[in-house]
């Protein structure tokens, strides 16, 4: 009996084990700059944001959504299955070098070859601050806003 019990509990080992494993191993990184230090961000939603976006003009704001990067493209979308994802309803995301992004007490940057390669952010849900310029449109103007001055990122 005691043989069978341990079988069994070996085979519930042998599929928690590997959820275990993966689950701890996605840790988030965020990387911040000395840009906008003692500035209190409004936290706001990205439905929030888009939809009332002339109310934030000039805000420090923090958001969360799903970063996309890629020739000519540098945006902030929502991050909710169902949502519009067309580039009037995302952010430009203006990345600045006077605002350079690392990870706190190291000299690794967001934009550094690191390990052999550059942190992933394409496609990757993120919690990003900046400030909110709405009549910067972004990349030929396609864009709801630019939120500028990003000095906070979280993947």
């Amino acid at each position: 009996m005691a043989a069978a019990g341990i079988k069994k509990y070996g085979k519930v080992l042998a599929y928690v084990w590997p959820l275990l494993f993966v689950s701890c191993s996605k840790h988030k990184q965020a990387f911040q700059s000395d840009c906008n230090i003692g500035i209190n961000y409004k936290k706001v939603s990205f439905t929030e944001l888009i939809s009332h976006i002339e109310k934030y003009q000039h805000q420090y704001i923090e958001v969360s959504g799903k970063y996309q990067e890629g020739f000519e493209q540098s945006a902030l979308y929502n991050g909710k299955l169902f949502a519009d994802h067309s580039n009037q309803n995302a952010l430009w995301i203006d990345f600045s070098q006077d605002c350079p992004l690392y990870i706190a007490g190291t000299h690794i940057g967001l934009f550094t070859y690191n390990n052999g390669q550059f942190t992933q952010i394409k496609n990757q849900p993120v919690t990003i601050r900046g400030i909110v310029d709405i009549k910067d449109k972004g990349h030929l103007n396609q864009y709801r806003a630019t939120l500028d001055r990003v000095s906070f990122i979280e993947l």
